[in-house]
């Protein structure tokens, strides 16, 4: 029956945790999308300078939001060594979109707006899952000791 319980709220856990960094992915795809067709389609920028500019924006958004909402009961490991991980893996997740739009702009030779939009798109997808699986592995850290629901009882010296 143990089992059961705990199976039971590491699920729960996992679907709310999931739900979160959902949100701030919400979030961030709108910030990214929004200054990626801002960037390439109204002002004229090239495909893969409109994604870099579009993804630092939505990239720190989303650091904050995960730090301090999705994954805030996980251990803070410094914050120096979350931010350049969480950059770092961003990176990748943002090398992986690029290689999309780079392979519809320059192989496929599409570069219109909806060709450009559904290939950030697909990156985007790819570059998130291997993003939840990395930040979870590697910067949010499960916590080695409990994170206490209430302020700790104040002892008065008399």
């Amino acid at each position: 029956m143990q089992f059961l319980k705990r199976a039971y709220h590491r699920f729960t856990d996992l679907v709310h945790e999931f739900a979160k960094f959902g949100t701030i992915g919400a979030i961030a795809f709108v910030l990214d999308l929004g200054l990626f067709n801002l960037l390439n389609v109204v002002m004229g920028i090239g495909v893969l300078s409109s994604k870099v500019g579009a993804a630092v924006v939505a990239t720190t958004f989303a650091y904050l939001g995960n730090r301090y909402w999705t994954f805030r009961h996980r251990e803070q490991s410094g914050l120096g060594r979350e931010y350049f991980l969480f950059f770092l893996l961003n990176g990748i997740g943002l090398l992986i979109s690029l290689l999309v739009l780079g392979f519809t702009e320059y192989t496929l030779k599409l570069s219109d707006p909806i060709s450009t939009n559904v290939a950030n798109l697909i990156g985007v997808g790819l570059g998130t899952l291997f993003r939840y699986w990395s930040y979870k592995r590697w910067v949010f850290l499960e916590a080695t000791e409990p994170i206490p629901t209430e302020l700790p009882a104040i002892k008065q010296d008399r």
